[in-house]
Formats: structure tokens, C-alpha cells, sequence
């Protein structure tokens, strides 16, 4: 969806979809913008599925066969059938219930059918890696940021681990990537933390524009990242505000969609990228090779 972002909406429109009964959506969590930019254009419901592999079915979204809900963008819905969802705080492990407290997305236990039963050959691994990750509590961690609205609606922020640490404050890559996705300009954005020996961390961010000629004008890539910047300040403060975004026409993906941000921070920073097998276009990293040279 992101990637088509870059298009025109009205190519939507030339052709005949009566028989598209609804979208669904899954892979990385679905941002507003954009599920709000393919909702105009088709015209019918958005359902995207949050999921892992060690779940095997939905964790998030909605059941409309079962009883009809409608979407809210940028949230995949509410627990499916099997799941008892809770939101814990990552040091103390106490259950957050008010709407829109940010904590760590987990599991109770029974699992339903079809979830991992443990790690090959090796239980104590996946006790200590999945069950035993929030303090003093027995529950599976998804090790994925999200808050829940009044109405039981969950949203998905970001890996616990894509936390980024800006002179002491604590600030998730997805908050600042769905702030500059909706510029009206950026197609998609990815956001990561970058090592400063002044602030610990700061952001860098690599966007796709929809105008691809921003991109070889100086000018005009300086006006849009100005732009860009503002809007985030104005969103989440200036201590989110990533320290440049750099304009790129691909982003490093796996053949399966996955954002490669492991790969982008460990260029950003001058370390090997790593097992790269899975890239499904290596000219999107060596873009981002030239943008920090």
C-alpha cells in the first residue's frame, strides 16, 4: 500500500472494483495515512491483521463474518477469539486499563490452537524469551509497543526494541514515522535510531516522496524536510524531531515487504548490515550508503 502511495489515486477509480467486497491488510502495522489514503480510493472497509509467525492466526483485527465492526485507521481491531490481550508496563508488570496508556501488547496464557509450543529443542528458551520478559508476571510479550482506546481498540507502535533513547527520553521509530507519513509529499518513511555521543541517540529518517524529482532538487528536498520536521515537533515535541530526513526512491525491504531497519541503522552507523539474503532489492540499501556518506 505504501509503496503504491507514490501513485495517483485516480488510478483507482479507472477501473471496475464492484466486486471488492473489502481489504485486508497485514505484514507491518498499517499507518492512518495510509489506511486512510486506500480507503478513499476503494471505497470500501480496511482490515488489517496484526500477527506473528510464533501466533499463526491473527492476534488483532476484526472478525466482520462474526459480528461487523467498523475499522478505525490506524488500529487492526480487537482481540480475536482465543486471545486474552492485556497491555503491561515493561518494568513493573502492572496491567495498564485506562484508554491510551502506552504499554508493552502480551498475552495471557492458554494459548489458542495453532500458537508456538515452544522453541526447537530448547523449552528453557522460549520460557525465558517469550513468557518470562515482564517482571513478575507469566504472560506471552508480542515485544510490541501499543495503547488501546476506550472502545477496546488496540494500536500498534512499534517493536520494544525500536525504541530510540534522545537525551534521556524514550521514543518510539512508529510514533515519528506516522507523524511524517502524513505529510501529504511522503509515500513512506522509515525511522531509525542512530548512535550520538552528545544525546545517546537521535532519529534519522529515509522517506519515499511521491514526487520523485524532490529528490535530485536541493532546494526542494531542503523545503520538504523543513516541512517535515515542523510537523513532527508540532506532533511529539522537538525532542522527536529526527535529526535529518533524507530522501530516497526505495526503501530496504525483504522479499516479504519487512522494513530492513536493522540494516539501515547499522549503515547509518558504519557497521556491517548483516545477513542481507532476504533484501529483495539491493540498490534500496546502497541508497541509503550514498544519503549518509
Amino acid at each position: 500500500m505504501r509503496v503504491l502511495k507514490k501513485q495517483d489515486p485516480a488510478l483507482l477509480k479507472k477501473h471496475n472494483l464492484s466486486s471488492l467486497r473489502a481489504l485486508f491488510l497485514a505484514g507491518e502495522p498499517l499507518d492512518e495515512p495510509t489506511a486512510s489514503w486506500i480507503s478513499e480510493g476503494l471505497g470500501v472497509p480496511i482490515i488489517d491483521n496484526y500477527w506473528q509467525t510464533e501466533s499463526g492466526w491473527p492476534i488483532l483485527t476484526l472478525a466482520n463474518a462474526v459480528e461487523r465492526q467498523k475499522p478505525r485507521f490506524g488500529s487492526p481491531g480487537v482481540p480475536m477469539y482465543g486471545y486474552k490481550v492485556k497491555l503491561l508496563h515493561e518494568s513493573t508488570g502492572e496491567e495498564l486499563t485506562q484508554p491510551n496508556e502506552k504499554g508493552v501488547v502480551c498475552i495471557e496464557g492458554p494459548t489458542p490452537p495453532g500458537f508456538m509450543q515452544t522453541v526447537w529443542r530448547d523449552d528453557a528458551r522460549y520460557l525465558k524469551t517469550y513468557w518470562q520478559s515482564v517482571p513478575g508476571k507469566m504472560v506471552y510479550s508480542t515485544f510490541d509497543w501499543g495503547i488501546r482506546d476506550a472502545d477496546g481498540y488496540y494500536f500498534i507502535l512499534g517493536r520494544t526494541d525500536d525504541v530510540i533513547n534522545v537525551a534521556g527520553h524514550r521514543l518510539g521509530t512508529r510514533e515519528i514515522e506516522e507523524s511524517i507519513s502524513g505529510h501529504p509529499l511522503v509515500a513512506e518513511v522509515a525511522v531509525v535510531g542512530v548512535a550520538d555521543p552528545l544525546k545517546g541517540q537521535v532519529a534519522m529518517a529515509f522517506a519515499v516522496l511521491k514526487d520523485a524529482s524532490v529528490v535530485g532538487d536541493l532546494q526542494a528536498s531542503m523545503r520538504v524536510e523543513g516541512e517535515i520536521m515542523k510537523r513532527v515537533d508540532g506532533d511529539l515535541g522537538a525532542v522527536a524531531r529526527p535529526a535529518r530526513v533524507r530522501f530516497v526512491t526505495v526503501l530496504p525491504k525483504t522479499r516479504s515487504g519487512k522494513m530492513l531497519r536493522r540494516a539501515i541503522q547499522a549503515v547509518c552507523e558504519g557497521r556491517d548490515p548483516g545477513d542481507l539474503t532476504t533484501l529483495d532489492d539491493p540498490s534500496a540499501l546502497e541508497q541509503i550508503k550514498q544519503r549518509v556518506a
